[in-house]
């Protein structure tokens, strides 16, 4: 059993930065597919950033520029360097590990990030 702990969420102020980790339990962090997504109040889950096993990235529009996603795979985690906050970024972050591989799809309990003055 896949268990996904996120940390780092909090409350920032416009143009500021943070960073979110999410570390992962078990054996196949390293041939998953990571992703980070967000939820605002009122709207449906969106994709942010994902990376792959190899390391390839994509991210949505919304945030390329300004948001990072990496992974180190001997501590089983995945980052999100987010910088240039805004407030329309103000959402629950959550930790995603999918592998068709081990037939998994794992959500983590997420993570609140306000972007307020």
């Amino acid at each position: 059993q896949v268990q996904l702990v996120e940390s780092g969420g909090g409350l920032v102020q416009p143009g500021g930065s943070l960073r979110l980790s999410c570390a992962a339990s078990g054996s196949i962090f390293s041939i998953a597919l990571m992703g980070w997504y967000r939820q605002a109040p009122g709207k449906q889950r969106e994709l942010v950033a994902r990376i792959g096993s190899g390391g390839s990235t994509n991210y949505a529009d919304s945030v390329k520029g300004r948001f990072t996603i990496s992974r180190d795979n001997a501590k089983n985690t995945v980052f999100l360097q987010m910088n240039s906050l805004k407030p329309e970024d103000t959402a629950v972050y959550y930790c995603n590990l999918f592998s068709v591989t081990a037939s998994i799809d794992t959500w983590g309990q997420g993570t609140q990030v306000t972007v307020s003055s």
